[in-house]
């Protein structure tokens, strides 16, 4: 049996490699063709965007891992099945279950290099194929939103810690490929939500311990008075008119303290889909704490954790494909209907996201829902050509 599993082992993983590198090919000769329209503005040169299209190529493992472990796995059995080898070891008293226990703990190799690369490797060659790309730009994450980029977190009565005793709202026109921003304006509300006061400056750097340096600062501060009666006119609520007093300060420089961070700031103008679990997870968090959307989020999140785990799914409904014989159609038939399974499955997969969204779903059973239904499938198909 030893010697079975490590000649599943080879032919699947060899196949399941290759088919990855022809996706990855495939992925980042469009991601180049989409690049060339940007090449020779602002000093960006080709060899800028062929760095930038490789720094992209660990991500896409994340999105094409599943599919190459379908096709390489129906590759390998599509190959056993023509040359009769499969049927050798069916005669040899090898059991479906034996089959299928051997096929997932391959499937256990591709699961952990898949989240190696959405976790680890992803998160640091994504942020800094953007920093190449500012860098030899010129340009800021924020220039293509209008009004620059919006964050939002709370006032706490002692920095990080205390009371909320009100609301920040962050307006920053650009974010520097260093995380320095240009162009801050904060917005801060009491509890109420009247506005406490306007705080612009035209830089900010982060410090570290969520403190902000802000340059060229200036504070205008509003002080609302409680409501005061007219003159003449009863003590009464409706005849009350709220005065306030305005206040302009103007500083070289100044901390602020606040839950936004620069890992934040960049996540947050990212798209869910290519954020790692890790980085959705806080983002998550930080978006509740403030009161805000977080379901687009947890989907997202829910899908990293699961995913990966549709491999074995997937290699699971490749099985049939040992059992089909050669008139039952060649190699390459077996491997496009292999094709069209993959990519029903990421399109159901996109489907089920955009429905949970729309319908308020649980996120879980989102982002479960399209493995649990190839998992019947699987199920089904094994029992079909067990009995057959």
């Amino acid at each position: 049996m030893k010697i079975l599993q490590k000649y599943f082992a080879v032919s699947i993983i060899q196949a399941t490699v290759f088919v990855l590198v022809a996706l990855l090919a495939l992925t980042a000769f469009m991601d180049l063709t989409s690049e060339l329209r940007q090449v020779g503005k602002d000093g960006y040169l080709f060899q800028h965007a062929l760095l930038y299209v490789l720094l992209l190529v660990p991500g896409h493992v994340y999105e094409a891992m599943p599919v190459a472990a379908l096709i390489g796995t129906i590759y390998a059995m599509a190959q056993f099945a023509s040359t009769s080898e499969f049927t050798i070891m069916r005669a040899s008293s090898m059991s479906t279950s034996m089959v299928t226990r051997m096929v997932l703990k391959i499937g256990i190799v591709f699961v952990v290099a898949t989240f190696v690369f959405g976790e680890l490797i992803t998160p640091r060659t994504t942020p800094l194929a953007e920093k190449v790309k500012l860098a030899v730009r010129g340009g800021a994450v924020s220039q293509e939103f209008k009004s620059g980029m919006w964050t939002k977190d709370v006032v706490r009565a002692n920095g990080m810690s205390g009371d909320v005793t009100g609301t920040r709202f962050f307006n920053v026109r650009q974010i520097a490929a260093d995380g320095a921003l240009t162009d801050v304006k904060i917005y801060e509300f009491d509890t109420a939500y009247r506005l406490r006061s306007l705080t612009t400056a035209k830089r900010a750097t982060f410090q570290g311990d969520n403190t902000w340096r802000l340059v060229d600062v200036t504070e205008t501060r509003f002080t609302n008075s409680q409501q005061l009666p007219e003159a003449g006119q009863p003590s009464l609520p409706q005849f009350g008119q709220e005065t306030s007093m305005v206040g302009t300060e103007k500083l070289a420089s100044r901390q602020l303290i606040s839950e936004i961070t620069p890992k934040i700031l960049s996540v947050s103008s990212s798209d869910p889909d290519r954020m790692s679990a890790n980085e959705l997870a806080v983002y998550t968090k930080h978006l509740a704490e403030n009161k805000q959307e977080t379901e687009r989020f947890k989907i997202a999140f829910w899908k990293k954790l699961i995913d990966p785990l549709a491999i074995f799914v997937l290699m699971a409904l490749a099985l049939p494909f040992g059992y089909l014989h050669s008139r039952a159609g060649g190699v390459s038939l077996k491997i496009f209907i292999g094709i069209m399974i993959g990519v029903s499955f990421m399109l159901i997969n996109t489907l089920f996201s955009h429905l949970g969204l729309l319908s308020t779903w649980p996120a879980f059973l989102t982002a479960i829902a399209p493995s649990a239904l190839f998992s019947l499938l699987a199920f089904g198909a094994l029992w079909w050509v067990e009995r057959h």
